[in-house]
């Protein structure tokens, strides 16, 4: 993430403070969609997308930007979309390809991760596209969801969540393919 700030080494700060406790309902809400408890699980997964956006504004406004709010954010991201489809999976709300799709995606990219280390770099700083990939998936995830309830409320969030799985997947996707080519850059240029 490219704020023009200075990224600082600090740990304790609001927005990670934030950042760890969307971590912590990642268990709470994989409980809470086994056990059927939609209603639950869409306000955690509402809180959880409410906190994603509130701790990436109060680290730019309150110049809290740091090197492990730059890991958490996107951990936690990484570890609700996984949780949360295969909760969806699981309850046979998403067929499983889509599971598959997004996973060998992060599998891809965990393979980066062994290359940027040996040429001293750490993790990629977040693309606009991979924002909206996760902004998407993470929309897309409460609304197929909400598509579970019978009427018109259901068919109408049944439409959107999948368009917006398509879009984020598509660009979920097409991020990851940016950040591989980035990191091939970055090998051959330091090798």
């Amino acid at each position: 993430m490219s704020t023009g700030q200075e990224v600082s080494s600090r740990v304790l700060t609001v927005p990670n403070v934030i950042s760890l406790l969307r971590l912590a309902l990642v268990p709470v809400f994989a409980v809470l969609i086994v056990a059927g408890q939609d209603v639950w699980a869409l306000v955690v997964l509402a809180v959880s997308g409410a906190s994603d956006w509130l701790d990436g504004v109060l680290a730019r406004r309150l110049h809290q930007v740091s090197k492990l709010g730059q890991m958490l954010d996107p951990a936690a991201d990484r570890l609700f979309i996984f949780v949360t489809l295969l909760g969806l999976a699981w309850r046979d709300v998403v067929p499983l390809w889509l599971v598959v799709v997004v996973v060998v995606r992060d599998v891809m990219l965990a393979c980066t991760v062994p290359v940027l280390a040996r040429h001293g770099y750490g993790t990629l700083n977040v693309s606009l596209v991979g924002k909206a990939a996760t902004f998407a998936l993470l929309y897309a995830f409460p609304l197929l969801l909400l598509a579970e309830v019978p009427g018109v409320v259901g068919q109408v969030a049944h439409v959107v969540g999948w368009a917006f799985t398509w879009w984020g997947v598509g660009l979920y996707w097409l991020a990851g393919l940016q950040y591989v080519s980035q990191t091939r850059r970055i090998a051959a240029t330091a090798g």
